[in-house]
């Protein structure tokens, strides 16, 4: 019974541990995401102010819209 509790407590050392590991790098990765999103954001601001610039309007195309090869 005492060899049972000891490898039980074991058990769950070892996934608190990897719990831990894994909250730490969902954290780095929610970290990542919002510094790409942030990036994003600007590179789209500096094309939508680029293309202004050249007089370009900038439209959304329609999601139901074929390509012009169809």
């Amino acid at each position: 019974m005492k060899e049972k509790i000891i490898d039980l407590e074991t058990k769950f050392s070892f996934q608190e541990d990897l719990l831990q590991q894994l909250n730490k790098e969902m954290l780095l990765q929610q970290r990542q995401i919002d510094a790409l999103s942030l990036q994003l954001r600007r590179v789209r601001e500096q094309l939508s102010e680029l293309l202004a610039e050249d007089g370009v309007q900038h439209a959304e195309p329609a999601v139901d819209e074929k390509p012009p090869h169809y």
